[in-house]
């Protein structure tokens, strides 16, 4: 008790050195909410605001700090006065040093933070939230400048400072303005360049300090989406008819259409064209209704898609309208699509309040890259990206009315891969590249694989079962077509390879020298392996009786692939590579076994060799002898044709699957097969 009377007291303490060491200690103790209640009782709080009404330096700063802790324990609300509030202002348009700004924004926020109905208002009865700083701002009208110029300042807190509270001016505004005036405050902000700020700090490394503003901002720019989409649409409101009228004068609506009578372009004609509306791409003449699901929201983007590049508006109308009606691309409509696809892409109606659950819960850098969606912040130039490469997709498909909701689909492939799987710092330029430049064919791509995906998350447990079940009806499918390979036969030369051994090099003459031919082929009971050799290939293919040696499979051990590479000889004058090593590798197949009976004098020895001439009858024969032998196979070749067999026996499977099995209540319609004759079919490798 004693301790905080001598504090009291040394704040008005004639010795400005004693004053900055008594709010020195203060702003350290001040948070405690039982010393702000007898700092309070005992009368500190009036001689602490006079040095925030009069002091300078450090003083001050520490004066600002102790006075807005004191404010965030909602206490001191009595000393809260309009001279109080123009101080505060004042030093931020004025004053230069960081340690003063940070207090003074601190209490600004509180301010306009503050409940409008709170018991602890006490005496002061004048307006909280952005109401209370009209008057001072009025005064210092480059206040919102000087605010949003400090988000590029070095200093991490102080940018943290200034976000909070433009983030508090902005939610006033938007909740509690009664006068319809937040509209202009946001606009006033976004020309003082807040958006570009805020896109900067948020792709920044200094994002961590930074967090908790950051992801406030992100949530009240999901609140302004969401307000300006629930502003419906009303001609009966000035704003409204004017963008729609700046819609159809961007239109270039004296031009007359291809084919259309000259005469058409007179006023009396103008006034009552039939498709005034539809040419611009709605579906009817009555545009306000047609942006119902997007509101006002959607009217915005349209018009700042014209307005960024009127001639370019014009140009596609006319490209457009040259076309037949059914080939037309309805640039309104796809606009009104294209800003529902970024609204649901940006989850846009989910709560703030689950944003800021998300900071809390943050643990490390990964999450920061999953929580922060900077490119949500260029609403508009996504929109306008997107939107044109609706028209690209619609122009490169040769797409009709009826394919709107296919070219719809393969804009929503696009969006998602293109700006929902984006990283937190991928610049916007580089979003519109990819959404310009994406190919058509490889967008397809992705919407089979996304689709794969669906099926596999709805199904998953079943397709896995029936892909394992599948899997091993493809590997005794491809095990008896290798083994059918041995059961034909087929003819290896019989070729020798000389070899030189120098240090740790070896180096192979790839000339191969052909003594022969072997025919080997597989006895009809797969029991013994056949074969003989002849000085040359026969016209045609030799009979198992005709081949003396054979070989009892019952004796052998293993089954061996020998891949030797080819090289360069680096001590060659010439510096090529030898005769025949265009091929990268030359493959051996070697049989192991045993030909003594008695298992304690056993020795393996090698059986047979076989040479093949290409990787296909290597992999036809290695993986044959092992399948016959019960191993599994081992050359991709092999595994691909699995894999191959399986694939294509889950598409027959799902063939089987009646729209009316997981559909009971609304089955989709079939296609009808009128026009459809009996050669109809669908290709399974397109």
């Amino acid at each position: 008790m004693d301790n905080i009377s001598e504090l009291i007291e040394r704040l008005s303490n004639d010795e400005d050195a004693v004053k900055k060491m008594a709010v020195f200690k203060l702003q350290s103790n001040i948070g405690d909410p039982s010393f702000a209640e007898i700092f309070i009782a005992q009368g500190g709080l009036a001689k602490l605001r006079k040095l925030a009404l009069t002091a300078n330096g450090n003083t001050l700063a520490y004066s600002l700090t102790s006075f807005s802790r004191l404010l965030e324990l909602d206490k001191g609300w009595d000393f809260v006065n309009s001279e109080l509030i123009s101080r505060v202002v004042e030093l931020i348009v004025t004053h230069p040093l960081v340690n003063i700004l940070r207090g003074a924004m601190s209490i600004l926020v509180s301010i306009v933070s503050h409940p409008h109905t709170s018991s602890t208002r006490g005496s002061y009865n004048g307006p909280f939230g952005f109401r209370a700083l009209k008057p001072a701002i009025s005064m210092h009208p480059q206040f919102l400048e000087m605010l949003v110029s400090r988000l590029s300042s070095a200093d991490h807190a102080l940018c943290a400072n200034s976000l909070q509270l433009i983030n508090s001016l902005m939610r006033d505004a938007i909740t509690n303005d009664t006068d319809n005036e937040w509209p202009r405050f946001i606009k006033r902000l976004q020309d003082l360049g807040v958006i570009k700020a805020v896109f900067i700090l948020m792709q920044s490394s200094a994002l961590q300090d930074l967090a908790h503003p950051l992801l406030e901002f992100q949530a009240l720019t999901k609140v302004l989406l969401r307000r300006w989409r629930d502003v419906k649409v009303d001609l009966e409101v000035k704003e409204h008819r004017i963008a729609l009228k700046g819609l159809h004068l961007a239109s270039a609506p004296e031009r007359s259409e291809p084919g259309a009578d000259p005469k058409a372009d007179s006023p009396a004609k103008k006034k009552h064209n039939p498709e005034k509306w539809r040419r611009l791409g709605f579906e009817t003449e009555s545009p306000a209704w047609e942006f119902g699901e997007v509101g006002f929201l959607g009217m915005m983007d349209l018009t700042d898609f014209v307005r960024k590049d009127e001639d370019g508006f014009r140009k596609v109308l006319l490209e457009q309208n040259a076309k037949p009606m059914e080939y037309r691309c309805p640039v309104a409509r796809a606009s009104i699509t294209v800003t529902s696809i970024l609204y649901h892409q940006f989850r846009v109606d989910k709560s703030e309040i689950d944003d800021i659950k998300t900071y809390q819960v943050l643990e490390s850098r990964t999450n920061y890259e999953r929580a922060f969606r900077p490119l949500l912040l260029q609403w508009s130039r996504l929109h306008t990206g997107a939107l044109l490469a609706f028209i690209r997709l619609w122009r490169e498909t040769g797409a009709s009315l009826e394919d709107y909701e296919k070219v719809t689909e393969l804009l929503k492939v696009l969006i998602y891969h293109v700006i929902g799987q984006a990283p937190r710092t991928k610049e916007v330029h580089e979003v519109e590249e990819e959404l310009a430049l994406f190919e058509y064919l490889r967008l397809r791509d992705l919407q089979m694989e996304i689709l794969e995906n669906t099926y596999e998350s709805a199904w998953g447990n079943h397709l896995k079962h029936v892909r394992e079940e599948l899997k091993t009806e493809a590997l005794q499918f491809v095990k008896e077509q290798r083994i059918r390979c041995l059961l034909h036969g087929a003819w290896f030369p019989v070729t020798t390879r000389r070899t030189e051994a120098s240090g740790l090099k070896i180096q192979i003459d790839n000339k191969k020298s052909t003594s022969g031919w072997r025919y080997v082929r597989l006895s009809h009971n797969r029991r013994y392996l056949h074969y003989c050799d002849y000085e040359n290939e026969t016209v045609y293919e030799p009979k198992l009786e005709e081949l003396p040696e054979k070989i009892d499979l019952s004796i052998v051990s293993s089954v061996v692939s020998n891949v030797v590479p080819a090289s360069i000889d680096s001590g060659s004058s010439h510096g090529t590579l030898t005769q025949g090593a265009s091929k990268l590798a030359s493959t051996k197949i070697t049989i192991h076994g045993y030909t003594d009976p008695n298992p304690q004098r056993a020795k393996e020895s090698v059986l047979l060799a076989l040479d093949p001439q290409t990787h296909s009858v290597a992999s036809e024969w290695l993986d044959g002898l092992l399948m016959l032998l019960n191993q599994q196979p081992i050359t991709s070749e092999t595994s691909k044709l699995i894999n191959v067999v399986t694939n294509y026996g889950l598409k027959i499977r799902l063939l089987n699957v009646r729209y009316t099995d997981d559909f009971h209540t609304n089955p989709p319609d079939l296609p009808s097969r009128d026009g459809v004759d009996d050669d109809y079919y669908y290709s399974l490798f397109v």
